[in-house]
């Protein structure tokens, strides 16, 4: 059996893309990792398939799978390359898009090239959730902000947000050094997160307005770029004062977003995303 898909990444966060508004792909765990080895199948941090929405005000659904084979809320950058994937064929009248997540609805507000093509997307990512109950995180009190908690390796302070998907904020004085494969799994499997976590490990520059993040995300390890990160990062850093104003640039290794935290409580994202290839593979009978 033949599956055609689409390579594409967000600032180096890269995804396998399927068109799945017809067929009704059902891929299991191990079928999603296979596709996502880079060195047995395409290669890639995620899977994302496009099927048609069904709650009556979206556009189109967003199926996000990690790399391990689990089922995540959502994905800043993967949904980007969901909102270019549509534009680039011709499927958005407009520049706008309404689309559906596990994580809820997104509007995204499209940037074209003079050809049509889609150059940026300002994603409305909607409101943090800081309640430690809905995150969810198991501590104590209402919020997390420098929260300190307890990990193999020592203590280590965490701002907890979620942005439909949770995060867990971690400030360092020096971003390259920091113990983002020591730490970031120990956090990750932390008992406090039922759900796991992603983790974030984050600088902030002189300037105030520019944060240098590296991110260990959940179910697939550091990556090279996570949007929904760069928004929990910002918001982490508004609650501990450490950016002047609402708005950031977040540098990450794979390239810069703009996350501003609007006075509506919503978070807005706005970055690219590119093609890399299309193509096919044949699917093992076992998949």
């Amino acid at each position: 059996m033949e599956l055609r898909f689409t390579k594409m990444h967000g600032l180096g966060n890269d995804f396998v893309v399927v068109d799945d508004r017809e067929r009704g792909w059902d891929f299991d765990p191990d079928a999603v990792r296979w596709l996502c080895d880079r060195h047995f199948g395409v290669g890639a941090d995620g899977l994302i398939l496009v099927r048609p929405a069904d709650d009556g005000r979206s556009d189109f659904f967003m199926l996000y799978f990690n790399s391990d084979g689990t089922t995540a809320e959502m994905c800043g950058n993967g949904i980007r390359c969901f909102a270019k994937w549509l534009v680039d064929r011709g499927l958005v009248d407009g520049d706008t898009l309404t689309v559906a997540t596990l994580g809820g609805s997104k509007s995204i507000e499209i940037e074209r090239h003079q050809d049509g093509t889609m150059a940026l997307a300002r994603v409305d990512m909607g409101e943090p959730v800081l309640d430690l109950a809905a995150v969810p995180a198991k501590l104590d009190g209402l919020t997390a902000v420098d929260y300190p908690i307890e990990t193999e390796a020592g203590s280590v302070n965490v701002t907890v947000v979620s942005m439909g998907n949770p995060h867990a904020v971690i400030w360092v004085d020096d971003v390259e050094t920091a113990p983002v494969e020591t730490i970031g799994p120990l956090v990750e499997n932390h008992p406090a997160f039922p759900h796991k976590t992603n983790v974030e490990f984050a600088e902030t520059l002189p300037d105030e307005h520019s944060i240098r993040l590296r991110v260990w995300e959940r179910g697939v390890g550091e990556t090279l770029a996570c949007g929904t990160g760069a928004c929990a990062t910002l918001v982490a850093a508004v609650l501990s004062r450490r950016t002047t104003g609402r708005t950031a640039t977040i540098e990450l290794p794979g390239g810069e977003l703009t996350v501003e935290w609007a006075s509506d409580d919503r978070v807005y994202m706005t970055g690219p995303a590119e093609q890399v290839f299309e193509g096919v593979i044949d699917l093992p009978d076992e998949e």
